[in-house]
C-alpha cells in the first residue's frame, strides 16, 4: 500500500471514529470528541468542519459549556432496520443518530420466497418514509434473517428459511434499495443491541439467546460480535440433547428447538388449543394455563442445560434472554438459572447472570438498525 493510499484509509477510518463518538454521544463538544476517540483536538477540529461543509453534521450552541457543541445533523439521512423472523418481518426507520422515527411489523409465512419478503419490508419502509415531515436520503440498510450465514455471505440452510436458500443477502438487499447494505443471522443483531443499549450495557462478554419460533444465540466476546470462522456461531437452537429425540425441522433428532422452541411447544400444547401462534401461547401460561406453564418450565430447564455448556465453554458474564418466549418472564428464566445451576459448575454458575432482554422483540430490529449505521459511507 502506497502512503498516499496508507493517508486515505487513517482519514477515512479517522473520520469514522469521530461520527461514531457523534452517534454514540448526541450534542457533544470537540473536545469530548477528541477523548473519547484519542484524536489530537486538530485531527478532530479538521474532520468536524468536513462534516458540517458535507451536511453530515450540525454546530449548535453549547448549553453550559463553553464553545459550540456538534451533532449529526438530521437531513443527513436515514437508515433503515429489517428483521425477518419466522413469522413476521419488522421494519425500523432511525436517523444517524440512531434514534428510531417509527416501526412497523407485520406477518410473513416461513416459506416466502426472498423477493416477496423484501417487496414487503420496501413497501413498509416506503410507508414509514411518507410519514417524516421533510425528504431526507436513504442512506444504508440492515436486515437480519433467522438463518446461519456462511463466511461469504449466502444461505445454505434450506431447511430453516427455504426462500432463502443460495441467496446471496446482502447483494439483494443492496441492489432492491440501492444503497449500502449489511446482513447477518437475527441473533447476533439481537445481541449487538441489547449490548450497546440494552440489558448488556456494561459487561464486555455477553450471550443472546433468542427463543422465538426457534432458538438461536448472537455471541459478544471482548466487546465484539463473534462470528466463528465460518460465519455461523451460536446455532444453539440445533445443538442435540438427546440423539433418540423427536424429530427436528432440521432432519435431526433432539435438538435443544425441538424441546424448547416455541412452534414444538404450541404443537404440543394443540391438544388442548390448535391454532395459537407462540405469543398467544405464551398469553396462555401468564395467564396461568397449568398446561402451557409447565412446557414453559420444562423448556427453561432445557435452555439452561444447554447455556451451562455455553457459560463453560465461552464463560460470558451475562446471559440475555430474547424473543417472543421471554415474555413468559420469570415462568421461563427460573428454569434456565435452574438448569444453569444443576449443570454448569458452581463457580460459573453463580457468576454468570441471566436476564431478560430489555429492547423485547425488538432487539433484532434495532440490531439491524446499528448494523445500517455501520454500513453508511461518510
Amino acid at each position: 500500500m502506497t502512503g498516499r493510499h496508507t493517508t486515505a484509509a487513517l482519514r477515512a477510518q479517522n473520520r469514522r471514529l469521530v461520527f461514531e463518538a457523534l452517534q454514540h454521544g448526541g450534542e457533544v463538544s470537540q473536545a469530548e470528541i477528541a477523548r473519547s476517540t484519542s484524536l489530537a483536538p486538530a485531527t478532530v477540529s479538521n474532520i468536524v468542519k468536513e462534516l458540517v461543509a458535507g451536511g453530515v453534521v450540525d454546530t449548535v450552541a453549547g448549553a453550559g459549556r463553553r464553545g459550540a457543541v456538534v451533532r449529526v445533523a438530521r437531513s443527513a439521512g436515514i437508515v433503515a432496520g429489517v428483521d425477518f423472523g419466522h413469522a413476521h418481518v419488522r421494519v425500523c426507520l432511525a436517523d444517524l443518530g440512531g434514534t428510531i422515527l417509527g416501526s412497523e411489523l407485520a406477518p410473513l409465512d416461513n416459506d416466502h420466497d426472498y423477493r416477496d419478503g423484501l417487496k414487503l419490508a420496501q413497501s413498509m419502509l416506503e410507508r414509514l418514509v411518507e410519514q417524516l415531515d421533510t425528504a431526507v436520503p436513504l442512506r444504508s440498510v440492515g436486515v437480519g434473517l433467522p438463518a446461519p450465514i456462511s463466511a461469504d455471505g449466502i444461505i445454505n440452510s434450506g431447511s430453516i428459511l427455504p426462500g432463502w436458500i443460495g441467496v446471496d443477502a446482502q447483494l439483494a438487499v443492496s441492489e432492491l434499495f440501492g444503497v449500502p447494505a449489511r446482513v447477518d443471522n437475527d441473533a447476533n443483531l439481537g445481541a449487538l443491541a441489547e449490548y450497546a443499549e440494552g440489558a448488556g450495557r456494561g459487561v464486555r462478554s455477553m450471550a443472546y439467546l433468542k427463543i422465538s419460533s426457534g432458538i438461536g444465540a448472537g455471541l459478544v466476546l471482548d466487546g465484539k460480535i463473534f462470528r466463528g470462522g465460518i460465519g455461523t456461531a451460536g446455532e444453539l437452537g440445533h445443538l442435540t440433547m438427546d440423539e433418540d429425540g423427536p424429530l427436528c425441522r432440521c432432519g435431526s433428532r433432539g435438538c435443544l428447538e425441538a424441546y424448547a422452541g416455541g412452534t414444538s411447544l404450541t404443537q404440543q400444547f394443540s391438544s388442548f388449543e390448535s391454532g395459537l401462534t407462540v405469543r398467544e401461547f405464551v398469553s396462555r401460561a401468564v395467564e396461568g394455563d397449568l398446561g402451557a406453564r409447565r412446557l414453559i418450565e420444562d423448556a427453561g430447564r432445557h435452555l439452561g442445560r444447554a447455556a451451562a455448556a455455553l457459560a463453560q465453554i465461552l464463560g460470558p458474564e451475562l446471559i440475555v434472554v430474547g424473543g417472543d418466549m421471554a415474555e413468559a418472564g420469570e415462568l421461563l428464566l427460573a428454569g434456565v438459572r435452574d438448569g444453569l445451576r444443576r449443570h454448569a459448575l458452581e463457580p460459573i454458575a453463580l457468576r454468570t447472570e441471566v436476564a431478560r432482554a430489555t429492547l423485547g422483540d425488538r432487539s433484532p430490529a434495532v440490531g439491524a438498525v446499528r448494523a445500517a449505521l455501520e454500513a453508511v459511507t461518510i
